[in-house]
């Protein structure tokens, strides 16, 4: 019998450990915190099976277990009261907010774990959207107004990395603009440059309370899922503009845009592996229909393989202590 030389280079787990191409550690994870001001520490989030909203304090404390897992950065998306949600999210911009909170008392627990911040309004808002509304039409430049004060007081409070969500044109020119003008030329900005309108953030949404308060749809300012080409135009301004690296966002359906993006443009590309994935993963597991440890690791490593320098993801803790063993 005749065996390929591709045969031979499979027959033994040394051999392909050997030869792979593709390498993944704990240090290519982003681990998402949803963070809340309620009494409690941990408010399990019944959408995320696994996934928990945190105070400041429980926040720390999964900034110690990351830098003790390997994990090098957290990052942060609030869930506030819907009493303190207005028409321009002010919530987004209070120096003595949630976001600021988290960040110090991160900061003092784990000062090596980086941090990384949401830039948009969607959570403060009484209408869910990430921008300033006015007559059912977003106002882009009102917005870019409101987002650049948001960052500064992210960069203010020792945020390492702010991330614009919001897709609005112009906003990472108008943030870098405003951290230099404040002396933050260290603060990296990590711009969802290819965000796309899709099916997969409803849990996402429940998590930070925005889901009910959301009117209509985010289709005049998140991308189509059609579209690939219009995904390298916004990637191609946010890096003019000034981001440091670029994400695309949901992961697993638009790995085809991480690739073009990465072989494209040469900067560190991130995607995200959005509620909607964690969420319909950890039901396929919890029937038994999925193997949890080899599905979380097939897929975080197709990350790795469609050329992603690093992966938001909700599993980041479990896949690290995979990856350790």
């Amino acid at each position: 019998m005749k065996i390929s030389a591709t045969s031979r280079l499979r027959a033994s787990p040394w051999v392909r450990r050997l030869v792979a191409e593709t390498t993944l550690t704990p240090a290519d994870l982003i681990w998402p915190l949803i963070v809340h001001d309620g009494a409690e520490d941990r408010v399990a989030v019944p959408s995320m099976p696994g996934v928990f909203r945190l105070s400041p304090k429980a926040a720390a404390e999964a900034a110690v277990e990351a830098r003790s897992l390997g994990i090098p950065a957290v990052a942060l998306f609030p869930n506030v009261e819907a009493s303190t949600k207005d028409a321009i999210g002010t919530g987004a911009t209070d120096p003595d907010g949630l976001i600021p909170d988290c960040i110090k008392a991160i900061k003092d627990a784990a000062p090596e774990v980086g941090v990384m911040c949401d830039v948009a309004l969607d959570c403060y808002t009484d209408h869910g959207h990430d921008g300033v509304v006015e007559d059912g039409r977003i106002l882009n430049d009102a917005s870019l107004e409101r987002l650049a004060e948001q960052a500064f007081i992210q960069a203010h409070a020792g945020a390492d990395i702010v991330a614009p969500s919001d897709m609005m044109d112009g906003r990472v020119q108008a943030i870098r603009e405003a951290l230099e003008a404040n002396g933050f030329h260290d603060t990296m900005i990590l711009s969802y440059a290819a965000k796309f309108a899709s099916a997969f953030y409803g849990p996402y949404r429940d998590a930070v309370g925005s889901a009910k308060m959301l009117s209509g749809d985010k289709k005049t300012y998140q991308m189509d899922y059609a579209n690939a080409d219009e995904a390298l135009r916004e990637v191609a301004m946010d890096i003019a503009e000034g981001a440091d690296a670029v994400m695309v966002k949901p992961g697993m359906p638009y790995l085809d845009i991480v690739r073009i993006v990465a072989d494209t443009f040469k900067v560190p590309t991130f995607a995200y592996q959005v509620s909607g994935e964690y969420s319909m993963m950890q039901a396929a597991i919890a029937n038994g229909w999925l193997d949890e440890d080899r599905a979380i690791l097939e897929t975080l490593h197709g990350f790795k393989r469609a050329g992603c320098a690093g992966v938001l993801s909700y599993f980041a803790p479990k896949a690290a202590r995979l990856l350790a063993r």
